[in-house]
């Protein structure tokens, strides 16, 4: 096994919250923060979205970025704020960056088009979050679809496996832009309703924007600072089964691949596993292949299962590590997110948690968890899996 590798912060921003608090009050509540189109400038309105009820100007004034920046830079900070808050660093100073998006800055050149923003790249979105905190020495961005923010989770912890940084900031951002909306549309997968994971009558995915950051740390760093671990990355697992650009295989070969990876890297079973947060997206294929793969790795003793997309929206490139605190919020708080939207059961999938539901404010029981596993899935068979441990 792998030297441990811990996380000591976490951000997060999504419809469901700007803050691990309010995130945190939401899962339990089961509150959903997908909705008409309110913030976003287009002339599609027939699908309901999860946005991040801030404008660029809050989100600016909250943070102190230049309010011209693109919006997923602006979340990205927004969320790397709260990380590097909690593992108690005032900047970037000496801590790598690696951020996924895919959108990047495309909602700026929606407004210069024909011509390109400047801060279209996808990369340099990433940058000018690594600007706004005085500068990293090492910033990347990874860019694979759905799974890039779990990807970049993976690559961070390779820096510190191969002895090349002590701290990785980690994560993904994501804002909702004209294109990403009718380029989802344009492949039918977008439902008129709030999504429905793993249900018989699901129809298609509520796109959503957001971001979250992890602060990676190693056990020598851990202690020499002095700060306390949220949780161990304690397995990871990524691969391509390239069925096609954007369909999953029948079987979820490249899902399950992903998961068994992350389970041996960690040492562990599948029956140590206390609970999965799905991709879950909503759509037939995706829901039908990932139960596949969830039935290859666990059997007939398939753990919890949830999908908090049915809250957020499918978040795109940064739904992996905004998925990943709300499993770190499981572990710490002792509870299982319960399936939203979820009535009728579909053979061809598996059948999810829903005991984690709740009416406000009361909490759910605690459910002891050592371990859970974190799913992100990209078009063209992209999959990774992370598994996260009690600290």
């Amino acid at each position: 096994m792998d030297p441990a590798i811990h996380i000591s912060g976490a951000g997060v921003v999504s419809a469901i919250g700007c803050g691990q608090a309010e995130s945190l009050d939401a899962l339990r509540c089961g509150r959903s923060g997908i909705g008409p189109v309110r913030c976003l400038e287009t002339a599609e309105t027939r699908f309901p979205v999860g946005e991040v009820r801030l404008t660029n100007a809050e989100l600016a004034a909250r943070t102190g970025a230049d309010a011209d920046l693109c919006r997923t830079s602006l979340l990205g900070i927004l969320a790397l704020q709260e990380a590097l808050e909690q593992a108690g660093l005032a900047s970037l100073a000496g801590v790598p960056l690696v951020g996924g998006t895919t959108v990047g800055g495309m909602d700026l050149t929606e407004r210069v088009f024909p011509a390109y923003s400047r801060l279209h790249d996808c990369g340099a979105s990433t940058d000018a979050i690594a600007e706004h905190f005085g500068g990293s020495p090492f910033a990347t961005t990874l860019s694979t679809a759905c799974s890039s923010a779990l990807n970049a989770v993976i690559f961070g912890a390779n820096l510190i496996r191969s002895g090349r940084a002590d701290i990785v900031a980690v994560g993904g951002s994501e804002c909702l832009s004209d294109f990403h909306l009718h380029g989802f549309g344009s492949l039918m997968i977008l439902d008129t309703e709030p999504c429905r994971p793993f249900d018989a009558t699901r129809a298609g995915l509520n796109l959503g924007e957001g971001a979250a950051f992890l602060i990676l740390e190693s056990e020598a760093s851990l202690k020499a600072r002095g700060v306390r671990s949220l949780g161990v990355l304690s397995g990871f697992g990524n691969a391509c089964d390239a069925f096609h650009q954007t369909a999953s295989s029948e079987n979820g070969e490249g899902a399950y691949l992903a998961m068994r990876k992350a389970l041996a890297r960690a040492g562990l079973r599948s029956e140590d596993i206390g609970y999965v947060n799905a991709h879950g997206t909503g759509t037939p294929n995706n829901d039908a292949s990932e139960s596949a793969a969830l039935r290859r790795v666990f059997g007939k003793a398939v753990p919890p299962v949830s999908s908090t997309k049915a809250l957020t929206g499918h978040t795109t490139s940064a739904c992996g590590t905004i998925e990943a605190v709300f499993c770190l919020l499981a572990l710490q708080e002792g509870f299982i997110p319960g399936q939203a939207n979820w009535r009728e059961a579909d053979p061809a999938c598996i059948t999810p948690y829903r005991g984690g539901e709740a009416s406000c404010p009361a909490p759910t029981g605690r459910q002891p968890l050592r371990h859970v596993l974190c799913n992100a899935f990209g078009f063209g068979g992209n999959d990774s899996s992370i598994l996260l441990s009690h600290a």
